[in-house]
């Protein structure tokens, strides 16, 4: 679960991690009343959207000499003027991809003078099993960049959970940012309050970019993007309820009410399939036969009919679906649950695309006969191999 930028300042604060003030706004009179509250003389208007590269991003319903979707301003007026352009219009980024997000919220903050920035994140390294801290000097840069052209300005260690975050962990941070003195100080206090935050919080990621000094000789974090475990969230009620629904793909927010793994892909064809493995493997051969898959969608181990109907309701409402792939090992799953819900599914949504499914495994033999004895268009197949090249070629022949 991701949040938005001006939760994530407002939590790191609540951990003693210094932010500039700030007030979110989902109005362009509450824009100009946060200004308000605002020492100034510079404030900063920021789009809020779960998306990077704002700053540089344009808005469609704007003139594309017109400015991203972070802006300065100096007074009360154009703050309002800002604010006017970004709320209710679409913000496209690098990370959004061409349909962009529509823009909901804004956050005023209060303008900082910037002498240098830095990077720092804090992830779970999954080789180790631990938490790991990561560190560049080069802040406000596309960090993939950095680790693609100069990779030795980024410093990597982890934390062992045994003895938790140390105070040579924060000399290290200090280190890799060359701080010395009071600011080494600051980086230490800084790296262990953001590493508590991130235990606190059972956090997947916080990503502070950039984490800057000052002109007044303070590190105070200007950005932050943080995401949670989702699977800990019943943990955390208060941080559940910071989720914006709105910024979710609406097939993705639908699939998660039913435990369904969904995820939307660029292809043509839809995928169901039991087991996180055996739904890459699926993609993977479906590829290699000339086609791409829609979708990522793996239905668990323990899936009811119902659940397999809504998995289904849910690739076809992809409009780019072309044709459906469904391919099951029973083990804990039973292939006769599976077909039913399959049958069930094509028949409530009138399923007018070709359908290709393999079964193996628990009942498979009662599952063929539900689907053979169905009435419906489903062409079975033998094995996974047999069924990837069945469905492309069945995608090509209704073309």
């Amino acid at each position: 679960m991701n949040i938005h930028e001006y939760q994530a300042k407002e939590l790191l604060a609540k951990f003693g991690v210094p932010v500039p003030a700030g007030y979110a706004a989902m109005t362009v009179d509450e824009a100009v009343e946060a200004s308000k509250k605002l020492p100034g003389p510079l404030y900063v208007v920021k789009a809020q959207i779960h998306a990077g590269g704002r700053g540089k991003g344009k808005f469609k319903e704007l003139p594309a000499d017109a400015k991203g979707g972070v802006r300065l301003a100096k007074t009360a007026e154009e703050v309002r003027a800002a604010a006017a352009d970004m709320l209710g219009n679409t913000l496209v980024t690098v990370q959004t991809g061409e349909h962009g997000k529509q823009v909901n919220r804004l956050y005023v903050t209060d303008g900082v003078d910037i002498a240098k920035e830095f990077y720092l994140a804090v992830l779970v390294d999954r080789a180790t099993g631990r938490v790991a801290f990561v560190v560049s000097t080069e802040g406000g840069m596309d960090i993939e960049t950095v680790a693609h052209d100069t990779p030795e300005k980024i410093h990597t260690f982890d934390v062992d959970p045994a003895t938790g975050f140390m105070p040579h962990h924060g000399r290290a941070v200090a280190n890799a940012l060359g701080l010395t003195g009071d600011l080494a100080k600051q980086a230490e206090k800084l790296a262990s309050k953001v590493y508590d935050a991130f235990l606190g919080t059972d956090a997947s990621q916080i990503e502070i970019n950039p984490l800057a000094v000052t002109d007044d000789g303070k590190l105070m974090v200007l950005d932050a993007k943080v995401g949670f475990d989702g699977n800990a969230m019943f943990r955390h009620k208060d941080l559940a309820e910071l989720r914006d629904e709105t910024e979710e793909d609406p097939a993705e927010l639908e699939a998660s009410k039913y435990d369904l793994a969904y995820i939307k892909l660029d292809g043509d064809i839809g995928c169901m399939v039991n087991g996180a493995g055996l739904a890459m493997a699926t993609m993977d051969i479906i590829k290699l036969n000339g086609m791409f898959p829609a979708n990522f969608l793996d239905v668990g181990g323990g899936a009811t009919k119902e659940k397999v109907t809504a998995a289904f309701k849910i690739i076809l409402s992809d409009p780019a679906v072309k044709g459906i792939l469904v391919n099951i090992f029973g083990g804990i799953m039973r292939c006769d649950i599976i077909a039913e819900g399959i049958v069930a599914a094509a028949k409530e949504v009138n399923l007018s695309v070709p359908l290709v499914v393999r079964l193996e495994g628990t009942n498979v033999e009662q599952g063929k006969a539900i689907l053979a004895s169905s009435g419906l268009a489903i062409v079975p197949a033998n094995d996974l191999g047999d069924a990837a090249k069945k469905i492309v070629a069945e995608v090509k022949k209704a073309a």
